[in-house]
C-alpha cells in the first residue's frame, strides 16, 4: 500500500472492508477475524473512529509482536500483512487481511463476520452455514442419520420422477431409487436429508403455520401444515388463495373481468422461496399472516452466502443455495424457473399491481417479505359469514365469465387436472373445459404428463 492509498482509505471512512482503531488490542483481532470470514479488509491502527490520525507507538519488534498475538489468538491461524506508515508526522499501522479460504475462523472460540461497518458475532447456525459454504457443501446432501430407504414413500418418488421427465429439464431412467441416486438424493444406500424433506412417508416436523388475522391479536382462522415439501407448498397455497379477495372490473365489453387482490404468482414465488431456502436446522416454523390489508411470510434463516437485503433489492447478487438438492428438486419439476430468480419474478408480477407495496427484510434470525395494499383492501367477509369472501371470490368464484382468473389459479397451483379445477371453481366441467381450450388456443397453458396423471401448467414455467 502506498502513502497516497492510505490517505484515500482514511478519507473514505469506515466500511465493510475498513476499520479504524486508536490502538492495537483484542478488538483489532476480532475485526481481522470478521474480515477473514467475509470479503477481507484493513484495520488502520492509530486512527480514531472519526478518521482523525492519532498515531501509535511502534518499536523495533512491535509489528512482529502484534503478528504473533494475531496468530496465537486465531484458529485457523491468521497471518495478515502489516505495514507502518508516517502520516501527518504520526505513525499509522495498516493490517491487511484477505478473505480466508477455509471458514469459519475464530478468536478464542468466538466467531465474527463483517456486516456493513460493524462486526457481527455468528450464531451456531450461521457458523455451520459458513462452514458448508466454505467447503461448497449443502446440509441437505448429507445422509439423514439412521434413516433407511424404507422411510421414503414410493408413490411420492414415482410422482417426482414422472414430473421431472414430463418437464424435460432432465431425463431420469432406471428403477425408482436408482434414479434418485443419480440426483444424489440417496448416498451409500441411505436417503439424504433432501430425500426425507421431499419424499418421506412420515414427514419431518417442519411446519408451515398460517393464520388469518383480523387484528394483530385476533385470529379468525388458523392452520398448520406438516408434510413433504411439494405437498406443503400446494396445501399452503390453497389456504392463502382462499383468503385472497377478488374484484370485478368492467372495460366496456359485455363480460366482466375478475382481478385478485394480490398477484397469485408473486405470492407463490414468495412461498416457494420460504420453503426452499429456509434453514432446516432451525426448529422454527414458516409463519404466514394474512390481514385485511397485507400478507407477510416469514422463513427461518437469514439470506445465505453473504447476500444482503440491499443486494436483493438491487437484483445484484449471485445465487447461493443453502439447500442445493431441495432447490434442484423444485427446479427439475418446473416449480421454479431458475436459481436466484424468485425476487425478480415477484417484482415482475407486481408490475400490474401498483397498489401493492413489497418489502423484504431480515428479521429475528430469518427473512420476512410483506405484501401491503396501499389502497383500501377489497372486501373480505369474516369467518362468521360461513366462508370468507376470499374463498367465494378467490377460488369458487375464481372463474366466472372469463378465463383470466382460471389462469391465475393454474399459476398458483400448477399441475391441477380438469377434475380438480372443476372442484376448485365450482363450475360445470363443460364450462371449465371451454376456458381451458381458450387458454390453450392462446398458447398460455399446456397439458403436461400422461392423460390420467398429468395436469395443466403455464407455458412460461
Amino acid at each position: 500500500m502506498t502513502l497516497a492509498a492510505l490517505q484515500t482509505l482514511i478519507a473514505a471512512g469506515e466500511s465493510q472492508t475498513l476499520e479504524f482503531k486508536a490502538s492495537f488490542d483484542k478488538a483489532c483481532i476480532a475485526t481481522l477475524v470478521a474480515f477473514a470470514n467475509a470479503q477481507g479488509g484493513t484495520v488502520l491502527v492509530g486512527v480514531s473512529d472519526a478518521g482523525v490520525v492519532l498515531g501509535t507507538t511502534v518499536g523495533k519488534e512491535t509489528l512482529n509482536d502484534w503478528l504473533g498475538q494475531i496468530k496465537s489468538a486465531t484458529s485457523p491461524s491468521l497471518i495478515p500483512d502489516i505495514s507502518a506508515y508516517t502520516e501527518q508526522g504520526k505513525t499509522v499501522v495498516a493490517i491487511c487481511m484477505s478473505e480466508f479460504p477455509v471458514k469459519p475462523v475464530n478468536t478464542r472460540g468466538r466467531y465474527f463476520k463483517r456486516v456493513a461497518s460493524s462486526n457481527h458475532q455468528l450464531t451456531l447456525g450461521e457458523i455451520a452455514d459458513l462452514y458448508m459454504q466454505s467447503l461448497q457443501l449443502s446440509w441437505d446432501a448429507h445422509q439423514a442419520g439412521t434413516h433407511t430407504l424404507d422411510a421414503l414413500s414410493l408413490p411420492k418418488v414415482k410422482r417426482f420422477i414422472r414430473q421431472v421427465n414430463d418437464n424435460g429439464r432432465f431425463a431420469l431412467e432406471g428403477a425408482d431409487f436408482a434414479a434418485l441416486e443419480k440426483l444424489n438424493y440417496i448416498v451409500n444406500g441411505h436417503p439424504t436429508w433432501a430425500a426425507m424433506l421431499l419424499f418421506a412417508k412420515k414427514p419431518i416436523r417442519h411446519h408451515v403455520h398460517i393464520g388469518r388475522f383480523k387484528t394483530a391479536d385476533m385470529i379468525i382462522d388458523d392452520r398448520q401444515f406438516t408434510d413433504t415439501l411439494f405437498e406443503v407448498v400446494e396445501q399452503s397455497m390453497k389456504f392463502i388463495v382462499s383468503y385472497v379477495s377478488v374484484a370485478f372490473e368492467f372495460d366496456g365489453s359485455v363480460q366482466r373481468k375478475e382481478r385478485f387482490g394480490y398477484p397469485l404468482p408473486a405470492l407463490r414465488e414468495a412461498l416457494l422461496n420460504a420453503v426452499i431456502h429456509r434453514n432446516y436446522t432451525d426448529g422454527s416454523d414458516i409463519q404466514i399472516k394474512i390481514f385485511d390489508d397485507k400478507i407477510s411470510i416469514f422463513s427461518p434463516g437469514v439470506f445465505y452466502g453473504g447476500i444482503s437485503v440491499a443486494d436483493i433489492q438491487a437484483d445484484n447478487y449471485r445465487s447461493s443455495l443453502r439447500n442445493k438438492l431441495v432447490a434442484e428438486g423444485f427446479y427439475l419439476t418446473g416449480n421454479i424457473e431458475k436459481y436466484g430468480s424468485g425476487f425478480i419474478r415477484i417484482r415482475k408480477a407486481l408490475q400490474d399491481y401498483p397498489e401493492i407495496d413489497f418489502e423484504v427484510k431480515e428479521f429475528a434470525g430469518g427473512v420476512m417479505v410483506t405484501f401491503t395494499q396501499k389502497q383500501p383492501p377489497l372486501p373480505v367477509e369474516d369467518a362468521s359469514g360461513g366462508v370468507s369472501g376470499g374463498v367465494s371470490g378467490g377460488v369458487s368464484g375464481g372463474v366466472n365469465t372469463e378465463s383470466g382468473p382460471l389462469l391465475q389459479l393454474i399459476q398458483a397451483q400448477p399441475g391441477l387436472k380438469t377434475t380438480q379445477l372443476v372442484a376448485q371453481t365450482g363450475k360445470p366441467q363443460r364450462t371449465v373445459e371451454r376456458w381451458l381450450k381458450q387458454l390453450k388456443d392462446d398458447q398460455t397453458i399446456e397439458f403436461r404428463g400422461a392423460p390420467k396423471t398429468g395436469g395443466y401448467y403455464c407455458k412460461n414455467t
